[in-house]
């Protein structure tokens, strides 16, 4: 319907053209044509009879009058056919404006599934027991979602649930221009939903202030941008329903929401809501689109408020900001001159207590690897991002300063054994492999 309504507003707006020039060409020809018959009847000689108590108007005021009347024609002919063009139109100059900073993000994550033979279930029916035990096989699950940067160091924010896990995640960021960058996880926040990620490229990007952000008027026409069901960068407009909104998903309570009619699908979640001066009104969330007997919401769509973000944002920098000390003093785990980057392609990290429990590992063993370079001898033993540092050659490690240590004196060519893989808290699941590397 607005795409209708904006082509008979561009054909109303053309027909107003039309009709005043063909008024400003009717005037214009009767004042040149009396004009012109005024003349000739000066030229021979022939008065005109004035009409009673009339006085001809002197030429300098026909004149003058022509003038005045062209130049308001001009005015409002200007004037009608800027109003049609849509480069002026304050949606698309916001979209223009925030575009750049939107990214696609593209997550991967590695699960294990303990699958079984519905026939055996019979069997143990029938007979009491099970001939097999269950099998487990690896399914690799991927999720869409959407984000934006806050930082022209690469910062983005987006939804928790887009994100979670994370450390077991290949994560992948698409920016508008087309280029695809790995991304880390940084912090997130699953009363909020939200989540704090960052480009692994050292360059300066676009990104959305968050100190200039909108008032969130009822009313007020948004705009929301993301990667609706796999489509990058798209858009849907709509007004700001309400504010101060609170729902329950999952049995998790969200306060303070706004709400919106613009379309929001799977796929936006994570995406910004802007207004039509391109500031901030929320990040949008699909995960609350729906009711909660689980059915899809029709012109009612959730985004938490651009102050929750703003605030998370500035709690998520002082934990980033933290580690990043922390990797400084262990010996610079993300620099070029790690000897396990440097030796072996693999970037370390300590398993803080924190980011133990969140990824269920056990307390106090191992060092994560939060990166592998393709090609590199980490990549060929088969090494992945997300798995641990257990042992180097005979020493358990727990830090990344241990490790440092250990691969110091090693030269290049030289074989050093690791003990690389998982293990879980409780012992489930647990994998742990012993293998060789040889360093570059």
């Amino acid at each position: 319907m607005r795409l209708i309504s904006r082509a008979l507003g561009s054909a109303h707006a053309s027909r107003a053209g039309e009709r005043v020039l063909a008024i400003a060409n009717f005037r214009l020809e009767s004042l040149l044509f009396a004009k012109r018959v005024t003349q000739r009847k000066v030229r021979f000689g022939a008065t005109p009879k004035p009409a009673r108590e009339t006085r001809a108007l002197p030429r300098w005021s026909c004149d003058r009058a022509l003038i005045i009347f062209v130049a308001c024609w001009i005015s409002t002919a200007n004037s009608l056919f800027a109003q049609a063009d849509p480069a002026s139109e304050p949606a698309v100059l916001a979209v223009a404006k925030v575009l750049p900073a939107v990214v696609n993000i593209n997550t991967e994550r590695v699960v294990r599934r303990t699958v079984r033979d519905p026939f055996e279930d019979v069997y143990a029916q029938f007979f009491g027991y099970n001939r097999v035990r269950p099998r487990q096989i690896r399914q690799t699950l991927q999720s869409l979602g959407s984000g934006f940067i806050i930082d022209p160091a690469g910062y983005i924010v987006t939804n928790q649930h887009v994100v979670e896990r994370a450390a077991d995640l290949k994560i992948h960021v698409t920016t508008n221009d087309g280029k695809t960058y790995n991304a880390h996880y940084i912090a997130g926040d699953d009363k909020t939903d939200l989540a704090f990620i960052k480009i692994d490229a050292q360059t300066d990007f676009p990104f959305i202030n968050l100190d200039n952000i909108s008032p969130n008027l009822l009313g007020e026409t948004v705009i929301v941008v993301g990667n609706a069901v796999g489509y990058g960068s798209s858009i849907s407009r709509g007004v700001l329903s309400a504010v101060k909104r609170n729902i329950t998903v999952d049995d998790v309570e969200y306060k303070d929401l706004v709400q919106t009619d613009a379309a929001i699908n799977p796929g936006n979640s994570g995406g910004p809501v802007i207004d039509l001066s391109g500031r901030l009104v929320g990040i949008s969330s699909a995960k609350m689109a729906f009711t909660p007997q689980g059915v899809p919401t029709q012109g009612l769509g959730f985004a938490i408020p651009a102050e929750v973000v703003r605030d998370s944002v500035n709690r998520f920098k002082k934990i980033a900001q933290k580690r990043a000390g922390a990797k400084n003093e262990a010996g610079g785990a993300e620099t070029s001159a790690s000897n396990a980057e440097r030796l072996f392609g693999m970037q370390l990290q300590n398993l803080s207590q924190e980011l133990t429990d969140a990824l269920g590992y056990a307390r106090g063993r191992g060092v994560l690897i939060t990166a592998v370079e393709p090609g590199s001898p980490a990549d060929e033993a088969g090494i992945e991002r997300g798995m641990a540092v257990y042992r180097v050659a005979k020493s358990d490690v727990t830090s990344v300063q241990q490790v440092e240590a250990l691969l110091a004196s090693v030269q290049s060519g030289s074989n050093v054994d690791f003990a690389v893989g998982v293990i879980r808290a409780g012992g489930e699941n647990s994998k742990l492999a012993a293998l060789s590397m040889k360093a570059r």
